[in-house]
């Protein structure tokens, strides 16, 4: 939507609503999770991963309340995403430095990752590009191969296509949304605006 429709004059939920506390519940989550995931033994690290579902769990949610219930804030524009690189960003360093995940792997999604993040930030005032299928099903993929990951036990060939899968998935996204960037800078300078 642009400036002055509906979007605009619908006056703005307050700060202190169930969907932003989620949120601020899913970034409360990183350090227990990265703890219980350093601590030795499979029964820290099936704590980890419940640490972990429930973080991601509260992703959809918090998302879900907001746009139901008109829940939507300046606050949790900002913050939804940054809770979302730091729990995907933490699972995946802390893999990395536990010698479970190649560092390659780690930096081409860290990268990608923060680079869209700056890119919407950067980009908004021209208009937001909503988040398609994609990055839906990236940000699934992610989770899921994490979570094996995460998992005691011999799963590797699980793990490496899943994370292969999430991997690919996220630089195609990655792409596709700079491609949806450059066509929409290039249609505003066309128009004048």
């Amino acid at each position: 939507m642009t400036a002055g429709t509906a979007d605009s004059d619908r006056p703005q939920a307050g700060l202190w609503n169930i969907a932003n506390i989620l949120t601020l519940v899913r970034i409360a989550l990183v350090p227990l999770f990265v703890w219980l995931l350093f601590e030795e033994g499979d029964g820290w690290r099936l704590a980890a991963l419940a640490v972990f579902a429930v973080a991601s769990i509260t992703d959809k949610i918090d998302g879900d309340i907001a746009r139901r219930r008109n829940l939507v804030t300046d606050f949790g524009k900002i913050a939804d995403p940054i809770a979302d690189k730091a729990l995907i960003g933490a699972a995946l360093v802390s893999l990395s430095l536990l010698g479970e995940l190649w560092w390659w792997v780690t930096i081409a999604i860290m990268v990608r990752e923060i680079g869209i993040t700056v890119m919407r930030f950067v980009v908004i005032r021209y208009g937001v590009i909503p988040a398609g299928k994609g990055g839906k099903l990236k940000t699934m993929l992610q989770v899921v191969a994490i979570g094996f990951f995460i998992l005691p036990g011999p799963l590797d060939p699980v793990r490496w296509v899943t994370m292969a899968a999430a991997l690919v998935v996220t630089l195609v996204t990655g792409a596709d949304y700079v491609l949806q960037v450059w066509r929409k800078r290039g249609e505003r300078r066309r128009s004048g605006a």
